[in-house]
């Protein structure tokens, strides 16, 4: 029995001599005549029972956070590297080689809130290569800089990782630094000085997640490690010893957060339709529909369209995601394609009444006018939120100032409930769903920074909007409006020209006009017509032309 435990002693020890000198000959990581405080670190620790030596798979996303192991950067030569800790995410990709026990690694770490905004960049990626030692659960990586290896493994599986790739469709769409940005400026990065001048190293401990962490029947595993920095000339460290804390991700969850998120966004076009359909009941007469803003109404129908193109491409980006993100983007197209665009074309014509009869050539002329101007300012826009795409949470709120023109049009015509309660209240919450998802909750798939006051400012401003369009639907389009600054308005309850002869019959109920009755019953119009109160506000919602000469009438 002592023998036999000997002999097992012996192999072991064997066996890791071997490994280690395979490995140390398979990429030298660091001259062994000099200490490190890494490997003391490392190989310091107390070793984790992991039970027989199966290779484990680490191939996969780790987020995490990574901190200052001396609290604060202490080295003089990066002092850029101001912030004491932040948020990280670790890409390894392994594959095996012909040496038992050792995997060969790539892939890249993302240090999120590095630097200050001096150089206007958030983060920093380094890619790395190295050797995960399976039977000791040992990760070593050292800074790749793509000249000499071969990174196709990482490209393939970058590629195909939908946490990687909806990473980076939300930040080059809705984040301020966006990763490619990152990328193409770091020739004048510390990043770039870093990499010249220092040999950036990690050494790593692989563990599997804990119970908590660990859901369903794939495995989790935990990274806890150092990355040091020793200057090139031996000259003292480049900034001082991080320590890197990751754990993997549980792709189900994030499959189940982005299939929930395309539902809600189906949810909310569904109640869209229901409230647009309610709408335009409320406008269906001519009068009806004048009185809305087709500036409004082309302003949602753009935002449908530019959401509908987004979840469109995030589905074709990621092809495990497509079904869910089709169906969000199917929905959008149907909001402003079918409904949206139907609504612009009744208001436009509603708003030329005089051009209906003037052949089928010129009514062709201007809609190709109007879907021109349409899709005009839909590519347009296309290209200011791609130059100024650092503004693009203003370039936002500007989108939602959607109900400012319709306001600006009741004040102006003067109009009289031009849109249904239900559906200012409604739009205005609706609107509202997308952003505060991407924008305010903290655990949303796309991984966007929150900002809680940027929330709070865009449902007051939406807000604000919809109670001066509720204050105008039940006390008047100008009520908040000094008398002073008003236009002189067409009293139709003035005086009788008695000199005047003119019929006593309105010709809308075909009945007798008692004069002798409070002048409040009886309406006459510029052109000296008289009608009952009710009668001619009933044919204004209809019309806005003279019953009896159809002369074009003022707003009542």
């Amino acid at each position: 029995m002592k023998k036999s435990n000997l002999g097992l002693g012996f192999f072991l020890c064997l066996l890791s001599i071997l490994v280690t000198q395979q490995a140390n000959g398979l990429r030298p990581i660091r001259d062994t005549s000099r200490s490190s405080w890494g490997d003391q670190w490392l190989f310091g620790k107390k070793e984790v029972s992991s039970g027989p030596f199966s290779p484990w798979n680490i191939t996969g996303t780790y987020r995490g956070t990574w901190k200052f192991q001396d609290t604060v950067n202490s080295s003089s030569k990066f002092p850029d590297f101001r912030n004491q800790n932040g948020n990280s995410v670790i890409e390894l990709v392994t594959s095996p080689t012909k040496i038992t026990g050792v995997h060969y690694v790539q892939g890249a770490v993302v240090f999120h809130d590095v630097f200050d905004n001096e150089h206007n960049v958030g983060g920093a990626q380094i890619k790395v290569e190295g050797v995960y030692i399976w039977p000791f659960r040992q990760l070593r990586l050292v800074a790749n800089s793509g000249k000499n290896g071969d990174s196709g493994l990482e490209d393939d599986y970058l590629l195909s990782n939908p946490y990687h790739l909806l990473g980076i469709f939300s930040s080059q769409v809705l984040q301020e630094s966006p990763r490619d940005r990152i990328m193409s400026k770091q020739k004048a990065s510390p990043i770039h000085e870093m990499e010249k001048h220092c040999n950036i190293e990690i050494a790593a401990q692989i563990s599997r997640a804990s119970s908590t962490q660990n859901s369903g029947d794939k495995d989790y595993f935990h990274i806890e490690g150092l990355m040091e920095s020793p200057a090139v000339d031996d000259d003292g460290d480049c900034f001082s010893p991080l320590l890197l804390n990751a754990t993997s991700i549980n792709v189900e969850v994030y499959y189940n957060k982005a299939v929930n998120y395309t539902l809600m966004v189906t949810f909310v076009s569904f109640l869209q339709v229901l409230l647009l359909i309610r709408q335009m009941e409320h406008s269906n007469t001519q009068s009806g529909a004048a009185k809305v803003s087709i500036v409004m109404i082309g302003q949602q129908a753009i935002m449908d369209s530019y959401l509908c193109l987004l979840h469109l491409t995030a589905g074709i980006l990621v092809e495990s995601l497509f079904n869910a993100f089709a169906t969000a983007a199917f929905f959008k197209f149907v909001v402003f394609s079918i409904f949206e665009m139907r609504y612009l074309l009744a208001i436009w014509k509603a708003t030329r009444p005089s051009n209906s009869g003037e052949g089928w050539e010129t009514m062709r002329r201007e809609l190709s006018f109007l879907y021109s101007r349409f899709y005009g300012i839909l590519l347009g826009g296309i290209l200011i939120m791609y130059e100024l795409h650092n503004y693009m949470r203003w370039i936002l709120l500007v989108m939602y100032s959607f109900w400012i023109p319709q306001i600006v049009a009741n004040v102006v015509r003067d109009s009289r409930k031009p849109l249904h309660p239900y559906y200012i209240l409604g739009m205005t919450v609706t609107r509202l769903a997308i952003p505060l998802y991407v924008f305010g909750c903290p655990k949303n798939f796309m991984r966007v920074e929150t900002s809680k006051a940027w929330c709070i400012g865009l449902c007051a401003f939406i807000g604000f909007q919809a109670a001066v369009l509720l204050l105008q639907h039940y006390f008047g389009s100008r009520c908040f409006v000094p008398r002073k600054m008003l236009p002189e308005k067409y009293n139709y309850y003035r005086r009788l020209d008695h000199d005047v002869n003119r019929s006593r019959d309105c010709v809308i109920c075909m009945a007798t006009i008692d004069l002798r009755r409070r002048t409040n019953d009886c309406m006459v119009t510029p052109c000296e017509h008289l009608f009952h109160s009710g009668c001619l506000q009933r044919w204004t919602d209809i019309k806005m032309e003279c019953p009896t000469c159809r002369r074009t009438l003022p707003p009542a």
